[in-house]
Parts: C-alpha cells; structure tokens; sequence
C-alpha cells in the first residue's frame, strides 16, 4: 500500500474520493445500502467534530460510514479476559526462537543499506531495528487483516473502556488518509489499528513515518526501506542516545538489595543508589546514570536488570518491561549472528 505525501492537495483528493464511496456502496447489489454506523448518534457527533474542528464535509464522511463495518471478532477479543500474566522464563521463549533470529538475518542482509543508512542519520542500531520489526510482526509476515477504519471505528464506538483511545486515532487515521491521499477504506491492520510492519498507530504514523526512500510515499506496509526509516525516526524522537548501552545484569547481595527495585517503567533510580544498597555489575556504569531496576523471573532463577536510558526508550514502544528485553535480547543474538558486524 503506497502512501503519497502530499499535505498541501491531500484534501481536495481525499475529498473527490470519499465523494465517490456513495457511488461503490450503491454498486453492492444495486442500491446504497446502510452501514453498521448509519444513523448512530456517536457517530453523528464524531462527523460533527471532524467537520467543525477540521474541515472534512459531513456528507462526505457519513458516505465513508456507510462503509464501515462493526466487526464482532474485535470486540470478543479485546473483551477477553486477559490471560495470566506469564513470567520471563515462559514469556521469552514466545520471542526469542532459532527461526526469529534466521528470518531476522535475512532480513538484515536483504535490507542492509537502508538499516546502515538508518544507524548513520537517526543513531539506532540496526540489530534493534530489526529486532523490533521481528518481535512486531515476524518480519512483516503478521501485519493484522483487518480493515484499519473498521477496527478503529469498531473500538471506538462500541466499546465503551477504551473509547475516547481508539476515537482519537480514529481522527488521527482521518487526518492521516487525508493528508497522505488514499484510500481510508484500503489501508490494513492488526485488530487494534495497528498498522504495517513496525504497528504503528495513526497517531504514531503521523508524528514519526518517513520517507526513508525518498519516492513521494511513506509505505510502511510493503516497504521496509520506509519502515525501517520509521521505526529508527520513533526511536530518535523518543531518546534514543547513539552508542549508548541498554541493561545490564545485575549480582546483588544484603537484605537491602530488592529495595532498589523500580515501581513502573521510568529511570527513578540512579546506578549510585542501587549500588549502595548491594547492586552489582560487570560493566562500568557511571553513578549518576538513571536506571529501571527490575527482576525477572527466569528459566534458572530469579535474574536482576538494570534498564539504562535506551532501554526506556524501548519501553515506549510497548509498555513492557519483558517487551523491551526481548527486543533487546533479540538484537543481540542477531548481532552475534551477523558475527558481530554492523
């Protein structure tokens, strides 16, 4: 899926499209048919505001309703109960398997022009770049089969927890097929609107997607070059310091040790404080260095992390603790198999 950019005519050829869905909807067995949203009140509202605050016409969006499905597969899976949490030592072997780390080679090997070209302009590694693409979506295999504007639609209308989330990226992804001229109903995803082979969010589309082949498109479904570009350009906006370390293994010893361990994802401890309360590395960290403390529960034991400030940048890709250390763990097996060349 090809994405042109082109802000300054993307709403005049948004617009000629969306005039037309009127017309595909009336080819579907002869004669226009209602949506699953035709006459909601919630999105009678939502028409209201992307019209008064942003300019779209009404018209033209209730044609795009008509269109839209509610898909009663997403609701069941959202709603599910969530599953036990698992621990590290079941949680890591979901991620870090001999076939994610070949599949990750080839990759890195077929695209390794734009992943050096990535490391030299935004400072992001490019087995980390990988890495995230491979815990994402396998490399692109399992980018999600929904339609975006479904699912978003299907999320942010009917189910109330999370409606104001996934309404919000609703008018991002509106904003986004306008601005970048195409197609609303076209674009695919996971069940959530994750979109293409790094998941981004619309909202995460809009403020970190690039160009990264400089063709006139961000494609972040087909294209890695654009997708590799987009992922590091995430990074950099969210901190990422170049050559900079990402956790380290920690020894600790004394009754004060699991004092040090960190309540939430952000760096509130320094190195200096864990040490004085037992924490141990091998590498040299400095004291003043703010870290998350945490403590895994692996397949031979109880394991101690210090997450440096790289390793919080990855947290803000996915708000995980065991995320972020299968990225990075991840990555590392992958530079070992490139033998350590980059």
């Amino acid at each position: 899926m090809h994405i042109r950019r082109g802000r300054a005519a993307g709403t005049l050829s948004w617009a000629g499209l969306a005039g037309t869905l009127g017309l595909s909807c009336a080819l579907r067995g002869g004669a226009a048919l209602a949506g699953d949203y035709t006459g909601s009140p919630q999105v009678d509202e939502f028409v209201a505001e992307m019209s008064r605050d942003y300019g779209f016409a009404s018209e033209q969006l209730f044609g795009l309703f008509r269109e839209v499905e509610r898909k009663q597969p997403i609701l069941d899976a959202i709603s599910r109960p969530a599953e036990r949490a698992k621990p590290w030592k079941e949680y890591r072997p979901i991620f870090i398997t001999e076939a994610r780390v070949a599949r990750g080679v080839d990759f890195w090997r077929q695209h390794e022009a734009a992943l050096a070209r990535a490391e030299q302009e935004y400072g992001v590694p490019a087995q980390v770049i990988v890495a995230i693409i491979g815990v994402e979506t396998f490399y692109g295999r399992n980018t999600g089969n929904y339609r975006v504007i479904d699912a978003l639609s299907t999320l942010g209308f009917d189910y109330p927890p999370r409606a104001p989330f996934f309404r919000k990226e609703l008018r991002e992804f509106l904003l986004m097929t306008r601005e970048e001229q195409v197609d609303p109903l076209a674009l695919t995803g996971s069940y959530a609107g994750a979109m293409g082979l790094p998941q981004f969010m619309p909202s995460s589309f809009r403020a970190y997607a690039v160009d990264f082949d400089s063709d006139g498109h961000i494609d972040i479904w087909k294209n890695p070059t654009d997708a590799i570009g987009s992922v590091a350009s995430y990074f950099k906006r969210h901190g990422w310091v170049a050559g900079g370390p990402v956790a380290s293994r920690a020894e600790i010893n004394g009754a004060e040790a699991e004092q040090g361990l960190t309540e939430g994802l952000d760096p509130v401890k320094s190195v200096g404080e864990l040490r004085s309360l037992g924490w141990a590395t091998r590498e040299r960290l400095d004291d003043g260095l703010p870290v998350t403390a945490f403590r895994l529960d692996g397949a031979e034991g109880a394991e101690y992390w210090m997450g440096l400030p790289n390793f919080y940048t990855i947290t803000r890709y996915n708000r995980s603790v065991m995320y972020a250390m299968a990225v990075y763990q991840l990555s590392d097996l992958l530079l070992q198999a490139r033998g350590g060349r980059r």
